[in-house]
């Protein structure tokens, strides 16, 4: 494989950063605040996706985060708008920068594809440091729908001149690896808490518990 494509929240990035710098203000429920949070952000991303309203991911995000703070019982004053803020800085799991250096360094092409805003994930990676290691940044702004919408997938396709089993695609949420799997891409589902498997119809070609992995592969092609 010589055109890796991964997802953003939750496989580059770690989704529960933002709210585990504000944990000491949030108090005992932090956790569960940031699952609720996380859990009705996607689950926001489906339904606009299947009733045909698209809106950025940044304002679901504002949406999930005040149902998440309403269902905990609330977060002392300031504490929405820095977690709002830590989410635009997220921080990138220990292995990602060393992970896609060593793909890069055997001549792969690295793209992300995120349902995040062109802003948003920007602003990530530029935190990260992640800027100078990946080759495209794509958007679901411009298919117009979210994942896993197959026009979403296509994108990737579509920037990189490939065929979609020329691609293999990385990400840590197993309905993302379903939806690329239906489309054609080889995926490689990133478990890292060991979750059980589900859709057995569009099943993962490899399950691993992080990104380090991807350096043999990509050594291998």
């Amino acid at each position: 494989m010589r055109h890796f494509v991964f997802d953003a929240y939750g496989t580059l990035f770690d989704v529960h950063s933002a709210a585990s710098r504000y944990r000491d203000a949030i108090g005992a429920q932090w956790d569960r605040l940031s699952q609720l949070w996380r859990t009705k952000h996607l689950e926001y991303t489906w339904i606009h996706a299947q009733t045909g309203r698209h809106v950025p991911f940044w304002t679901l995000a504002e949406r999930s985060l005040d149902y998440a703070i309403a269902a905990t019982g609330g977060v002392p004053a300031g504490t929405r708008d820095k977690l709002l803020s830590a989410y635009r800085t997220l921080s990138a799991y220990p292995e990602a920068a060393d992970v896609l250096q060593d793909l890069r360094r055997a001549g792969a092409r690295l793209a992300v594809l995120t349902n995040g805003d062109r802003g948003m994930i920007d602003d990530a990676v530029a935190a990260a440091g992640l800027g100078g290691l990946l080759d495209e940044i794509i958007t679901v702004h411009e298919a117009g729908v979210y994942k896993p919408n197959a026009a979403v997938y296509r994108l990737a396709c579509e920037r990189f001149g490939v065929a979609p089993d020329a691609i293999s695609f990385q990400s840590s949420n197993r309905w993302d690896i379903a939806g690329a799997k239906a489309f054609g891409f080889r995926c490689i589902w990133i478990n890292r808490h060991g979750l059980p498997d589900e859709y057995p119809d569009m099943p993962a070609d490899l399950i691993v518990e992080d990104l380090k992995p991807l350096t043999a592969l990509a050594a291998r092609s």
